[in-house]
């Protein structure tokens, strides 16, 4: 009988949760039969719960060599008094599965956020031109049906972008006569326009 067929007999005789403590151990010290041992024993599990998970069994298969290549590089550190292997190697795997549906979330919406920002939607410019067109317009006709002293006063305040006291200035009338020209002035605008108030 040679070596392998007496560790292969022994380890039959373990229970699973033995033979997996066995495993672990052995795997620790670098031995890449025990780990290939513990793959066949463990893995379909492993796959299992990460796919119920993930739903997606290309990424299940990937988080499950993830959970395995820990296993390989953190054996060493396993304390059988804090609990079994299995528990161990399934509670990676869960934690591993769960940072992928959030690294997933966060994915989608890190996209959605910039899909919105970036999103142009497309506008006719003519016709946007031609509504201002006609406002433009309708606003020239209005402000013919105004006095010229509203006139004067509507428009260095509105197109000239003067204050109250800079139009009376100019104007060389009252503050308070300029906003009454405007009050008056921007009713007038309104009701020849159409706007309600």
């Amino acid at each position: 009988m040679t070596r392998e067929t007496d560790v292969e007999n022994d380890l039959e005789e373990l229970s699973p949760a033995q033979l997996q403590r066995d495993l672990i151990e052995r795997i620790a010290d670098g031995d890449q039969g025990a780990f290939s041992n513990l793959y066949d024993h463990i893995a379909p599990r492993v796959l299992g719960l990460v796919t119920r998970l993930l739903r997606d069994h290309s990424q299940s298969e990937e988080v499950t060599q993830e959970v395995f290549l820990e296993i390989w590089q953190t054996a060493p550190r396993f304390d059988p008094h804090k609990g079994a292997v299995a528990t161990w190697i399934f509670t990676m795997a869960h934690r591993r599965a769960v940072d992928r549906v959030r690294a997933s979330q966060a994915s989608r919406t890190r996209d959605t956020k910039i899909g919105i920002r970036d999103y142009d939607p497309e506008y006719d410019n003519v016709a946007e031109s031609v509504e201002i067109r006609i406002e433009h317009e309708k606003v020239e006709k209005a402000m013919t049906r105004l006095t010229e002293l509203q006139r004067q006063a509507v428009t260095l305040a509105y197109y000239g972008g003067y204050s109250h006291t800079e139009v009376a200035t100019i104007l060389d009338v009252p503050v308070g006569t300029v906003k009454t020209r405007l009050r008056d002035g921007m009713i007038r605008l309104r009701d020849e326009m159409g706007v309600a108030s």
